[in-house]
């Protein structure tokens, strides 16, 4: 049941704090559509149907993953209610959502602004359908999460098990491919590119996914598997395999992957995927 309360004669959402980064964010996200619907008129009515038409980010974040994703099984006014109530009862969401979008625009040179991750941004999309699939995971309503799962599966070509855990300004660029576990963690600030696996090895039960500390960067096509911690501000190279703990603050690279270099800071902020200078990559024996 959504947690919207009457003041008077207004329904209020609990995401209308103006203090609130979600409520900040989406003042800029109306003069954005405002100002392209003004510049384009055939863009009006896309802009008035995924922006303008809505009350906040909670009800055109619900829109836009039932536009996307519905089916003949979940049809797009069913999973929109379904999103928008979640989103309404947990705004804590919503605020994940908006740290995402602006992630996404400070590290993603070609993102000139908050709509175009909004609107375009598969990661983006796939990641905010995933928290809402992690709730239905957590409530019992398994079914319905793996309906979730598999249509973003299927539209969006990422597969992230309703279980996995997600941290906040989290960027998955490009996305296409992206396959993440059932007891995989990721935590905040990380940003991983297209192509990456955060998988388990044999068939055991339980913790057998990787845990990703704060702030590492996994690049293109890199496979991360079993249950191992990749420590906080490391880098993994494109194309990496990695079998084993990767410490903070290190790169790693190569099949296996092997350390190369350290560093400081936090490489998913800069994107910077280049091995320091003088490190050289082994791979092989």
């Amino acid at each position: 049941m959504s947690q919207t309360v009457k003041h008077g004669n207004l329904l209020r959402h609990p995401c209308t704090d103006a203090t609130t980064p979600a409520v900040r964010l989406w003042a800029r996200m109306t003069d954005e559509a405002t100002a392209v619907a003004a510049h384009d008129r055939v863009m009006a009515g896309p802009m008035s149907r995924a922006v303008l038409s809505h009350a906040c980010l909670a009800e055109a974040l619900a829109a836009r993953i039932a536009s996307r994703l519905a089916d003949a099984d979940l049809d797009a006014a069913a999973l929109r209610d379904l999103a928008r109530d979640i989103f309404l009862d947990r705004p804590e969401l919503v605020n994940s959502a908006a740290a995402d979008l602006l992630a996404v625009q400070d590290r993603d040179p070609a993102c000139p602004d908050l709509l175009t991750p909004f609107l375009h941004y598969k990661g983006f999309l796939s990641l905010q359908a995933h928290r809402v699939a992690h709730v239905l995971w957590h409530a019992g309503r398994a079914h319905l999460a793996r309906h979730l799962q598999a249509r973003v599966s299927e539209v969006l070509a990422v597969d992230i098990h309703p279980a996995a855990r997600f941290g906040c300004r989290v960027m998955l660029d490009h996305a296409t491919g992206l396959v993440v576990g059932e007891t995989a963690s990721v935590g905040d600030d990380v940003s991983i590119l297209q192509g990456v696996t955060l998988g388990g090895t044999g068939k055991e039960c339980g913790q057998r996914h990787p845990q990703v500390e704060r702030g590492v960067l996994i690049g293109a096509g890199a496979q991360i598997l079993g249950n191992i911690r990749i420590g906080e501000g490391a880098k993994v190279g494109a194309g990496s395999v990695v079998l084993a703990d990767v410490a903070p603050f290190t790169t790693v690279v190569g099949v296996p992957a092997r350390q190369v270099g350290r560093h400081h800071g936090l490489p998913a902020l800069t994107m910077e995927h280049c091995i320091a200078e003088g490190a050289v990559a082994i791979t092989g024996d």
